[in-house]
């Protein structure tokens, strides 16, 4: 018990923190033990407002949106809703090397523009500028031999440096190359198309997300992405937990952070999924990239203000604690000891007793029933 009044006992100690703080009530159906002390204070104030953000990639992919650009979206609705602490997305194999058909056609369309280019049918209007030395060429092909024979060599020439170096001189190399590596891989990303996918996950990494590779099994994903939400709920690391899925075996994780007062948003295109019917909030991918969501998170985040503070003034009757707090049991033991009730009197209580309820409750003595009574 927190011993904030030392005055006062700790029954009524337990009042007042049970009254203070609703989620007590809940603590047996958490896996974690509360901290005491400066360490309980300084984990309260980094969980305050946090948010974690769990994307099923298996069942939700962004195939029809540019990946860097729909995180980047998805990071700022979540960020309405408080501090975004950490992302996390997992999926296996076949979602990263599956490339959609939005992206198959628009390298349909390079090559077929490629060809047209060599054979001099058209001819960009604007050179193409290597972003690494500046060199500029009026073919696409070309730009992409020459950044395959030279930068790519040299990049992987710095890569095999770093690799091979131990102690500080691996140190020194890595800030060393660390601005030509970025500034290599900024170009590639617009040149070089990725040998497998389309490259979802170093996208997802780019725009800050942690990215995990399970196995080609049925629900690994699922699995994987279940446990990680499990251990941050164990941990108490957020306060509001943010999933992107239309999957409804996540139903129970929803259930089990709701009872452990966590705040829940899930984003998918179910208008009326299982999960939106369970989560406090629900949006689609269009709400996310038009910022609809953002906007609509202000009241969101309002109606669990007014819901904490709610829930700070409820009371709740627990008979232990009014028993200890009351001592109404030793009282009324104390009273029938004093008390005697087989009459074993002289009669004189009984007697004013039957004075007292001759009349009727509602009727009040006057001033001559009581001049009357005294003389007798």
């Amino acid at each position: 018990m927190l011993h904030l009044f030392p005055s006062i006992s700790n029954s009524v100690q337990s009042i007042i923190f049970k009254t203070l703080n609703p989620c007590i009530s809940l603590s047996r159906l958490c896996h974690f033990k509360a901290k005491r002390g400066f360490d309980s204070l300084n984990q309260t104030s980094s969980v305050q407002n946090s948010v974690a953000v769990f994307w099923d990639l298996d069942n939700k992919p962004p195939n029809a949106f540019p990946p860097f650009e729909t995180v980047v979206k998805l990071k700022t609705a979540a960020s309405s809703f408080g501090v975004v602490r950490s992302m996390v997305a997992y999926a296996n194999q076949h979602s990263f090397s599956y490339v959609p058909k939005a992206v198959r056609e628009q390298r349909r369309e390079r090559k077929l523009l490629n060809q047209l280019e060599n054979k001099g049918v058209i001819k960009s209007i604007d050179p193409y500028v290597c972003k690494v030395c500046g060199r500029r060429f009026y073919t696409n092909e070309k730009l992409v031999n020459h950044f395959k024979q030279i930068h790519e060599r040299e990049h992987q020439k710095r890569v095999n440096q770093i690799e091979s170096a131990r102690g500080s001189r691996r140190v020194k190399l890595v800030g060393k190359y660390s601005m030509k590596m970025e500034k290599y891989k900024n170009a590639a990303r617009e040149v070089l198309t990725p040998k497998v996918g389309y490259g979802l996950a170093d996208e997802l990494k780019r725009a800050g997300f942690w990215v995990g590779t399970v196995s080609n099994r049925p629900q690994a994903a699922d699995f994987a992405l279940r446990d990680h939400i499990v251990d941050v709920m164990d941990k108490r690391k957020a306060e509001c937990l943010m999933l992107v899925s239309d999957d409804s075996d996540f139903v129970g994780v929803l259930k089990e952070a709701k009872l452990r007062c966590l705040k829940t948003v899930v984003v998918g295109d179910a208008d009326d999924g299982a999960l939106k019917r369970v989560a406090d909030a629900g949006f689609s991918w269009t709400e996310i990239l038009k910022g609809k969501a953002k906007k609509e998170a202000v009241s969101v985040v309002g109606k669990w203000k007014d819901r904490d503070i709610l829930k700070k003034l409820e009371w709740t009757y627990d008979p232990e604690v009014e028993r200890k707090f009351y001592g109404s049991e030793d009282m009324f033991d104390e009273e029938s000891e004093d008390l005697d009730f087989d009459g074993s009197d002289d009669g004189n209580s009984s007697d004013y007793m039957h004075k007292e309820d001759s009349g009727a409750w509602w009727e009040l003595d006057t001033d001559s029933d009581a001049d009357s009574s005294k003389s007798q």
